[in-house]
């Protein structure tokens, strides 16, 4: 049963990297990969009933707080980068504009620590190392299909 339980899931992320890589509208491939999140995440973590009620509220503002952060302050970092005017960065700005980066990525190092010492009054150790290891393994897992999807076109 566990087994069937594991092939299940895997046919269902595959199928649905399947579907994301077809196209369509991005909100709704955002939501698609959410899902497929949430379902990788439950099975590697293996959450009681009290643990995932606790759990999903706090991982869901985390995670919505993360994206929300990196679509605002890293996305413009980069695009600042990107736009070809680095060059004529003067000194003093280009370590104005380190500063500002760096100090972006303390904010998200802080705020992925606070919710870890959260996350320690609900869950033991071990499953918090699993929900490290399956958020990497599930973007993993996402890169990969991307990367397939490219190579088919």
């Amino acid at each position: 049963m566990k087994n069937f339980k594991k092939i299940m899931l895997l046919l269902l992320i595959s199928s649905s990297f399947h579907s994301f890589a077809q196209g369509g509208r991005f909100k709704e491939k955002r939501e698609q990969i959410k899902t497929l999140k949430v379902a990788f995440i439950t099975d590697k973590l293996g959450l009681t009933s009290a643990e995932a009620e606790k759990f999903w509220p706090l991982y869901n503002a985390f995670d919505e707080k993360q994206n929300d952060f990196r679509q605002q302050k890293m996305r413009s970092y980069m695009d600042r980068m990107n736009d070809g005017n680095i060059d004529n960065l003067s000194d003093k700005e280009a370590s104005g504009f380190l500063s500002q980066i760096e100090n972006a990525e303390d904010e998200m190092y802080q705020s992925r620590k606070k919710f870890t010492t959260s996350l320690k009054a609900i869950l033991p150790a071990i499953k918090i190392l699993k929900l490290k290891k399956a958020e990497e393994d599930f973007n993993r897992t996402l890169l990969k299909q991307y990367r397939n999807k490219g190579r088919k076109e």
